[in-house]
This record gives structure tokens, sequence and C-alpha cells, in this order.
């Protein structure tokens, strides 16, 4: 599947990808990352608008988003034993249920890149457990559009050489990832000095 649709990137530009970003927010496997490597290729090469694609991968990725929230939001909990009765999705639903509790709504802007494969889950969980709206629409694209400028701007930097931008897509994901450690231990020490400060 994955080989035919890197090959329909080109013939269907940034619908296939709007699609594609949108599906995989719904936890169903499709190569959303690759396709978006492949997009800013392309784009790079002139055969696809840059905008137009950053566009379409972060609309649909967002609608996916929202659409996995409110689907869930009306279902509940019988939808989300339905979606992951046992195996590698209630393993997935499980993780992803300990970030929300132990992060709140910064689980939601984090499983959108920094743990991608929980993103969908999040998703159904939030929208089950009745989270406000607002904050987890603000989290939840706020977390798109670094997945889509990591993965379309490492296309679109290194022209499509797919094994290259993989590469540096994973090279930004990890200073990133280092870079939401360190603010989030900087922000801990500096409430435990405030704390003992005020003691």
């Amino acid at each position: 599947m994955t080989e035919w649709v890197l090959a329909a990137v080109p013939a269907y530009g940034p619908w296939l990808v709007g699609l594609v970003t949108f599906l995989s927010c719904l936890a169903l496997p499709v190569p959303a990352s690759i396709v978006m490597l492949v997009a800013g290729g392309f784009a790079a090469a002139g055969d696809m608008a840059l905008w137009q694609v950053a566009l379409a991968a972060f609309g649909g990725a967002v609608l996916g988003d929202q659409t996995g929230f409110w689907a869930a939001r009306a279902g509940g909990a019988p939808l989300i034993a339905q979606i992951a009765p046992d195996g590698p999705r209630a393993a997935a639903i499980a993780q992803a249920r300990a970030w929300l509790v132990a992060k709140g709504l910064l689980a939601v802007f984090l499983t959108r890149w920094l743990v991608s494969p929980l993103g969908p889950y999040a998703n159904f969980i939030t929208g089950a457990a009745h989270y406000p709206w607002v904050p987890f629409t603000a989290a939840g694209a706020a977390g798109e559009a670094v997945w889509v400028g990591i993965y379309v701007g490492a296309g679109y930097a290194l022209g499509g050489n797919l094994e290259a931008a993989t590469a540096l897509a994973g090279s930004v994901l990890g200073l990133l990832a280092a870079g939401t450690v360190a603010l989030g231990l900087g922000w801990w020490l500096l409430r435990l000095a405030r704390r003992e400060g005020g003691a």
C-alpha cells in the first residue's frame, strides 16, 4: 500500500496528503509521515506548491483529530471498547490514557508529534471523557503544526531525498524532544525553588 500511495502523491497532490493525514489521525495504518516527506520533496522540485502541501497536511490532521474527538464524545466508553477490545490497540489506549492523566492537555500537544502513534487514541479518550473542546483544539492544532512543519519541511529542505529527509526529521524530533524535557525540568526546578523559598 505504501508504494501505491507514494506513486499517487504527484498525481493527486495536496488532496491525497490531506486524506492520508486525516486517516492517520483516526488510527488507520497509512504512511502519513512518509507522504508528507515525499510531498515536501515534490514541492521543492516545483511540482507542487509548498503552502498547499502544508495546508492540506495540517487541515487533514486537524479534521482527523476533531472527527475522533467528536465521535468518541458521542460514543463514549462503549466506542472506546469497540476500537480497542484487546491487543496492541488496547495497550495504546492504556498508554494514551496514562499520558493524559499525567500531563493533561500537554499530552494532546505531545501526542501529535513526539509520540504520534498515541495521538489518535488521545483524541478518542479526550472526547469520551468530555475534555473541554477549545483547549483540546488549541493543543491539538499546535502539535499538528509541529508535526507537519517537521515532515513537510524536511522533505522540502532535502528535495525529496527520502532517506536523508527521514534522518533529518528524526534529528529535529530528537532536538524538540530534548528541548521539551529541558523546559519541563526547568519549570519543575523553578517551582521547587519557589516552594522552598516560601517555606
